[in-house]
């Protein structure tokens, strides 16, 4: 599974809830935050992602964040 299979799963079942790079990155074990920004980037531009400043779910800080749904 690649990284952007991991982080698209990732993000999907957190839906509806935003979540942040940072803890994206936490939460998958990617040795590098970059990592997860790129993918959520690949992402946000895809139909059913929505890439923001908002809140994050799960650490509640406002940053750019994706969401699914």
């Amino acid at each position: 599974m690649t990284v952007l299979d991991r982080v698209r799963e990732f993000v999907v079942r957190r839906s509806p809830a935003a979540v942040c790079d940072d803890c994206i990155a936490t939460q998958l074990g990617l040795s590098v935050r970059q990592h997860a920004n790129h993918k959520t980037r690949e992402l946000g531009v895809r139909p059913g992602f929505d890439r923001r400043l908002d809140v994050c779910s799960v650490c509640g800080s406002q940053k750019q964040v994706i969401r699914h749904g």
